[in-house]
């Protein structure tokens, strides 16, 4: 078949494979923002250079972050299947397969920012106690505000990172592109249908790279 007849046949399957990437990546995002952002405020606030003090909170903290993000990922998806079993009563699919995706995003994002919240000016906390703020207060209206341009961009590479992860989560029968472009183009010997697949992830992580730019560039209160 011509690379046109290969498109036509596997397009279902294609349409199929980004529909479950699409619920993959929209359930471990939507985790990562819900509870990495707070975990990475409170990674912040409780780091030693911040608090003054060391922490047995930070420590823990910074430790299970440590050992989610250096677990080498497909050993991390396979050991978890047990877990995914029992909490959701099936270890297969891409709702279940966004369960350890949605650690991984979690991590990844806490620690962006509170490397974003590092970053900012001494001088911002200082201005916050100066005016009597609250901590609320500061975390809401002085840090985020302050680093909302590095925060877009920390997101924007959460979901380049996840983009990444995601298409090796046919294993646990996630399927999604990247088990599209293995199952019907590298192991039938359709390789423009794997290259199709590439492009499509390419074309993506490009337009999400782009748009998080422009997001930050208008964000940031220093251009």
């Amino acid at each position: 078949m011509s690379l046109a007849e290969q498109i036509v046949y596997y397009w279902p399957e294609l349409q199929l494979s980004l529909e479950q990437t699409a619920i993959m990546m929209g359930i471990s995002l939507f985790f990562a923002l819900v509870v990495g952002l707070p975990l990475g405020v409170a990674l912040f606030l409780a780091n030693p250079k911040v608090a003054q003090k060391r922490t047995l909170s930070y420590w823990i903290l910074n430790g299970v972050i440590s050992i989610v993000r250096s677990y080498p990922f497909l050993l991390f998806v396979v050991s978890l299947i047990p877990v995914v079993r029992f909490l959701i009563g099936r270890a297969f699919g891409p709702v279940p397969a966004s369960f350890p995706l949605s650690l991984v995003a979690i991590a990844i994002f806490a620690r962006l920012v509170e490397q974003v919240l590092l970053d900012i000016p001494q001088e911002i906390q200082l201005l916050a106690d100066s005016l009597g703020a609250s901590k609320v207060q500061y975390i809401w209206y002085f840090l985020l505000v302050e680093g909302r341009s590095g925060l877009v961009l920390a997101f924007t590479t959460t979901i380049v990172s996840m983009v990444s992860y995601s298409t090796v989560m046919g294993i646990v029968g996630g399927g999604g592109i990247g088990d599209f472009a293995i199952r019907y183009g590298y192991q039938s010997y359709q390789y423009g249908i794997m290259y199709l697949a590439i492009i499509f992830m390419v074309c993506f992580v490009f337009l999400i790279q782009m748009i998080g730019n422009q997001i930050a560039y208008r964000l940031d209160k220093r251009k």
